[in-house]
């Protein structure tokens, strides 16, 4: 297959594909996060519960979660009209791209390279977050942490590999 069709395909994938783990990620139909069979994230509440947090500790994390709950609400409700804008602007060219006659390959490696972009500042955003958070715990807890984190891990893998096994039956 010929590299214009390649991005042109996955130009055309991508938003969905993007969608389908958006709804996976809120838990699909049954509001399981992560979907069937699939490991969440290393950085969750069930997590910092088996850390022994002081109240104090316990305190502070409430509050970051509330500040960012509300911030997130502030934002969301300031650029509501220019995010929709940005959306409809992006969409239409992606359409554009899509159904042009020739495929024009330097526009599409900007979209794309726009959509990295994007995301790469979401997961920063998020990683300041946790570090804020995991800042408040000592060095045992950290110790604790990370060591919960592996074994998360862990059982994720083999759980993956359960699966690659049965696929293969």
């Amino acid at each position: 297959m010929k590299l214009a069709k390649k991005v042109v395909l996955a130009a055309a994938v991508l938003p969905l594909a993007l969608g389908t783990a958006s709804a996976y990620a809120f838990g699909g139909k049954d509001h399981k996060r992560g979907g069937p069979g699939q490991c969440g994230g290393g950085f969750d509440r069930g997590m910092m519960r088996q850390l022994d947090l002081t109240d104090a500790q316990q305190e502070q994390l409430k509050q970051m979660r509330s500040e960012g709950k509300q911030a997130m609400k502030d934002e969301f409700k300031q650029n509501f009209e220019t995010r929709q804008a940005q959306r409809e602007a992006h969409q239409a060219q992606m359409q554009q791209l899509i159904l042009a006659d020739n495929f024009d390959q330097a526009a599409a490696n900007e979209l794309a390279k726009q959509m990295v972009e994007k995301q790469t500042e979401r997961k920063v955003k998020m990683l300041e977050k946790q570090h804020q958070m995991l800042s408040i715990l000592t060095p045992e807890q950290k110790a604790k942490f990370t060591e919960l984190q592996q074994e998360r891990m862990g059982k994720c893998a083999e759980k993956m590999q359960q699966r690659f096994n049965d696929n293969d039956a």
